[in-house]
């Protein structure tokens, strides 16, 4: 694909689809990558790079998710050359959401698929504002208690644990300063994805995703925490694909939990 700083791929090939890969707070986009095998030929999976991260350590970091959906949906316009998909997870899927309202034309997306994620007008959560407001050890223990980090990491000194908690901070206090906009509902479809276990989406919360597209909702519960993808990619890269190729889901997991 044309050479850009906001993206990361293995794969040149002619894919007839390109599948946007958005990472959680503090996550790596060259993370996707390994899910290319998963997709084969029928979608390159591209991995979106924030300014400011990984090969883009040394330009200046978007200040909003605002700021951030414009430069990454202007990045996608430009290589528009074959079908658009996007995915997300956690505060990857608010930043797809918002890139997906940016889209048009020859660019516009066929399909979002948003992964362990409340509906955008639910954002941001209380505890995304108490984790903003905290900083220090109770960040570091709160986010090693919800990343499952090591005690070596616990261990570590405070420089330390603020330099590799960096990329996070940053993530954390640009979902805590977002305000959902009204605006028309998409007229694509969206897939929603989320385990079981996760303590920070609720299924009304994913059920609220509805208000935001012209058409029916999927939803996929999957088993696991918030980190399902981590330990069972192929939860995700399933569903990516058969949405990509258009094949049907089993219905079994075609079901969302509304309390």
């Amino acid at each position: 694909m044309p050479a850009s700083p906001w993206f990361v791929s293995t794969s040149d090939a002619t894919a007839p689809a390109r599948v946007y890969c958005f990472p959680p707070a503090g996550g790596d986009p060259a993370a996707f990558l390994a899910w290319q095998p998963a997709l084969g030929p029928d979608a390159e999976i591209v991995g979106v790079c924030a300014p400011g991260r990984a090969h883009r350590a040394d330009e200046r970091a978007a200040a909003s998710v605002d700021e951030l959906a414009d430069g990454a949906a202007a990045a996608i316009v430009g290589h528009a050359d074959r079908a658009v998909y996007l995915f997300g997870h956690s505060f990857g899927a608010l930043v797809a959401f918002e890139v997906a309202r940016r889209l048009g034309g020859r660019a516009a997306p066929r399909h979002v698929v948003a992964s362990g994620c409340e509906a955008p007008r639910r954002n941001p959560s209380e505890y995304i504002v108490w984790s903003d407001g905290n900083h220090g050890r109770v960040f570091a223990r709160e986010a090693a208690r919800f990343m499952g980090l090591s005690e070596t990491f616990l261990a570590a000194d405070d420089e330390v644990q603020e330099l590799l908690l960096a990329d996070l901070r940053a993530d954390v206090s640009l979902l805590a300063a977002y305000r959902y906009r009204p605006a028309p509902r998409l007229g694509v479809g969206i897939t929603l994805v989320c385990g079981r276990d996760d303590p920070h989406v609720r299924p009304s919360g994913l059920a609220a995703w509805q208000e935001e597209c012209a058409v029916p909702c999927e939803f996929h519960w999957q088993d696991g925490d918030h980190f399902y993808l981590d330990r069972r990619p192929e939860a995700v890269t399933d569903i990516i694909r058969a949405v990509v190729t258009g094949a049907r889901r089993p219905t079994a997991d075609l079901h969302v939990e509304v309390i």
